[in-house]
């Protein structure tokens, strides 16, 4: 028992970014191998980044295509809508094309952006969660479910509308 709770303690020691703090500096790769520097985007307009699993399972496909589905959405609201997971760009690229995915997919290969933004695990499951940020930089809004994934949009889309 002192094992397992070990262990789930660690796989969670790194704080959450919460409510009021400030997105941290990153750069990853996207579905097409270009170098995506957060840097590019802050002051310019509101981002939805998500973090989820993995790409083609069950939960985390719904939660893109969800994504997908509500894109026009966003884009009135002049969002940037982010995924990442610790999938490959290959992997990505295929998933992205697979589910006609009209965002920007990051490949975190290294999970150094996850543990930046302190994103829990469920045992050696990465977790889903959203992170809204304001033109700013500043995070207004988090949502933290592992399978509701399609609830991660419409938590966005009510955040966003909040902050326009």
């Amino acid at each position: 028992m002192f094992s397992l709770s070990f262990f789930v303690f660690a796989c969670n020691s790194k704080s959450q970014l919460k409510v009021g703090d400030k997105v941290p500096a990153f750069q990853l790769k996207d579905q097409d191998g270009n170098t995506f520097d957060i840097n590019s985007v802050l002051g310019k307009q509101p981002l939805v980044i998500y973090f989820y699993p993995k790409d083609e399972t069950s939960v985390c496909t719904k939660e893109a295509c969800s994504f997908r589905d509500s894109y026009t959405a966003f884009s009135q609201y002049g969002a940037k809508v982010i995924g990442i997971s610790s999938d490959g760009v290959a992997s990505h690229k295929k998933f992205a094309q697979h589910h006609n995915l009209p965002f920007t997919l990051l490949a975190d290969t290294s999970n150094s952006v996850r543990k930046l933004f302190g994103v829990p695990k469920t045992f050696v499951i990465p977790g889903r969660v959203t992170y809204v940020v304001d033109k700013q930089g500043v995070v207004v809004h988090t949502f933290n479910s592992m399978k509701d994934g399609e609830k991660h949009v419409t938590e966005s889309l009510a955040a966003l509308k909040g902050i326009k």
